[in-house]
């Protein structure tokens, strides 16, 4: 029997640009769960708002919740920091609920080495192909190249982090990937994705 406490943590992690933020969304829409909505320092998109996407907050505000301690995780990224609100997340966890964390590799880290008392899974999102993340990203960011070449230099960078998922896929198609984490999630036992197979595909992104 386990001896895990009600909620799980379910994070989704991948390079910038590969679909991972809209698919915590879609998990977030089930039934107990909900999703562990970030702080940073960033600047809001066109299409989000506080409260909802993040909580937007100023560097200097942002340093002081990390002196008293009050993310689970936060990491920087693209000059921006990103955290996780520790009260939150466990005040959430207590009631039973599963949540789902959009945060990269640095994130990832911290929370695993923490071991808290509630069931962890990891899943890493690849693109289907270097081109169409390049082709994702210039949509997202409204054709500003330079912000786009910024992301697509950390992209080697976030893709040799694969290894330490518990799982890895490949969003070529957001329904059929959504369908295949909500498997993972449901599954009593550990499920098994094709190693070697995902080893060949990011050694093809890379080229």
């Amino acid at each position: 029997m386990s001896s895990f406490r009600k909620g799980g943590i379910y994070i989704l992690s991948s390079p910038s640009g590969a679909g991972k933020t809209t698919l915590v969304k879609k998990i977030s829409r089930n039934k107990n769960f909900s999703v562990s909505i970030s702080h940073t320092t960033r600047s809001p998109r066109p299409n989000e708002s506080n409260g909802k996407d993040y909580y937007f907050i100023s560097k200097n505000n942002f340093k002081k919740l990390i002196k008293k301690n009050k993310f689970l995780e936060h990491a920087k990224v693209f000059d921006n920091y990103y955290g996780s609100s520790k009260d939150l997340v466990i005040q959430n966890l207590k009631k039973g609920k599963n949540i789902v964390f959009d945060i990269d590799w640095q994130g990832t880290r911290q929370i695993r080495n923490k071991k808290l008392n509630y069931k962890l899974t990891t899943i890493f999102i690849l693109p289907p192909s270097k081109k169409e993340l390049l082709n994702r990203l210039i949509k997202r960011e409204k054709k500003n190249l330079k912000t786009v070449k910024k992301r697509m230099k950390e992209f080697k960078k976030d893709l040799s982090k694969w290894k330490e998922y518990d799982y890895v896929l490949i969003n070529d198609d957001l329904k059929t990937c959504y369908k295949k984490i909500m498997k993972i999630i449901k599954s009593k036992n550990k499920a098994k994705f094709d190693r070697n197979f995902i080893k060949k595909h990011v050694k093809n992104l890379l080229i």
